[in-house]
């Protein structure tokens, strides 16, 4: 087949990943590399990809140390893929798992591979420290300098204050502003109500305790370092306990450490294909991967909120697939904050915002709340956050299965930056 000369379907056919841990606990001592790695050595066992050549395995991590450079091809290395697979770091934030994925899809769909990883990995706890610029100028301008004594002149700029080391922050440089800050804005502009936001959060945390217990993760989570299920789902939290919380971002704020997701460390990897790629190894193929879509908003100038721009892109997305925001089964909204998801549900439920922002005739609508991230999502998972886009589509496969009348799943990701990744996935059929 010429490359490009049809379309083909993507299959998604299955996941795995580490437990998701909150940072500085168990996974203190582990690196991105050996995060990704191990769940790349999942993937392998459980698809029998030892030896495999793949067409790709792209993913990457946000916060990463500059060593890891290569960090996805260096770790499928370690993988049990065969080494002529190539590997690609990219990130996009909290996207990229998801964005790792859209990639992929349009290879295979194009027949320039026949199957891919898609990945992510983020380790708080393994977090890359710098130290400040005036300490740096000074070994560059040593490391420059040719004789002895030039050399040695830049060092007597050297104060103690220079050894502090400065950790990576999550301020948006174009505002000064931390994530929380930005959705607490985000809040206020829509009366999202703490009530609201602990009564999300709650939610998210139950329905995850209950899919644990259930065994929904049982062949998705694989054991590592100890750890065999995610440690920060709370299967005892109530309305009541969350609103004992100070707000986290400001001292009047609604958002809190309860209601926002926690600072995780963990790796998650999907295996993606085309169907006949995955029938001639007797893969089922259960999902579909139909549609991604990416958007920004122009955060910076105050013109929108910096975690709006996956209503923009679901909205478009709807478009290309000619479909309403009720034709889904299941609806999968990362939790950076409760107040996040809460914003975007009354986006699309606001016909003036749809109309002046969206350049639609009427509002999107509601969605059933009962299928809104029906295993919990990120406040009660946690959140790696290169990683959370291959934790849904792998998750996703798995609800197909759980729900035999589903159709269609949609999938939004908000990201920094004012990003925002979005994606479709179908029952295949």
């Amino acid at each position: 087949m010429l490359v490009g000369s049809s379309i083909r379907r993507v299959a998604i056919i299955g996941g795995v990943r580490t437990p998701f841990a909150r940072a500085h606990g168990v996974y203190a001592k582990v690196s991105n590399q050996e995060l990704l790695t191990a769940a790349l050595r999942g993937l392998v066992d459980r698809f029998a990809l030892t030896g495999e050549r793949l067409g790709d395995v792209v993913g990457g991590a946000v916060l990463k140390h500059s060593k890891d450079f290569n960090l996805t091809r260096e770790s499928l290395l370690s993988s049990g893929l065969h080494p002529q697979t190539p590997g690609l770091d990219l990130q996009r934030a909290c996207g990229t798992g998801l964005e790792a994925a859209i990639l992929v899809a349009n290879k295979i769909a194009l027949g320039q591979i026949d199957a891919g990883v898609a990945a992510g990995v983020d380790s708080i706890s393994d977090v890359p420290l710098v130290y400040p610029k005036e300490y740096r100028d000074i070994l560059l301008d040593s490391s420059r300098a040719r004789s002895f004594g030039d050399r040695l002149k830049p060092w007597l700029r050297l104060r103690a204050s220079m050894f502090k080391p400065v950790a990576p922050g999550v301020i948006e440089p174009r505002t000064g502003l931390s994530m929380g800050q930005s959705c607490e804005a985000m809040a206020d502009i829509w009366g999202i109500s703490r009530a609201a936001q602990d009564e999300l959060a709650v939610q998210s945390h139950l329905r995850a305790a209950a899919a644990w217990q259930a065994g929904f993760n049982i062949d998705l989570v694989m054991p590592f370092a100890g750890l065999d299920r995610d440690n920060n789902v709370r299967a005892d939290t109530s309305v009541a306990k969350l609103a004992k919380l100070k707000p986290a971002f400001s001292p009047t704020g609604t958002l809190t450490a309860g209601n926002s997701t926690p600072l995780t460390d963990g790796a998650a990897t999907v295996l993606l294909a085309s169907e006949q790629w995955a029938q001639a190894r007797g893969l089922p193929v259960k999902a579909l991967l139909t549609h991604g879509k990416t958007w920004a908003v122009d955060f910076a100038s105050g013109h929108e909120g910096l975690l709006m721009a996956p209503v923009y892109a679901v909205s478009e997305m709807l478009k290309d697939a000619n479909l309403s925001l009720q034709d889904f089964d299941f609806y999968e909204i990362h939790e950076a904050f409760a107040a996040q998801v809460l914003c975007t549900l009354a986006a699309w439920e606001s016909a003036d915002y749809c109309r002046d922002r969206l350049h639609r005739d009427q509002a999107l609508g509601a969605i059933d709340r009962t299928k809104l991230n029906v295993h919990g999502s990120s406040i009660a998972l946690g959140h790696p956050f290169a990683a959370t886009g291959a934790r849904i589509l792998s998750a996703a496969v798995k609800l197909f299965d759980e729900l035999p009348q589903a159709r269609r799943g949609l999938i939004s990701i908000c990201t920094a930056g004012g990003m925002g990744v979005t994606a479709i996935v179908q029952r295949a059929g």
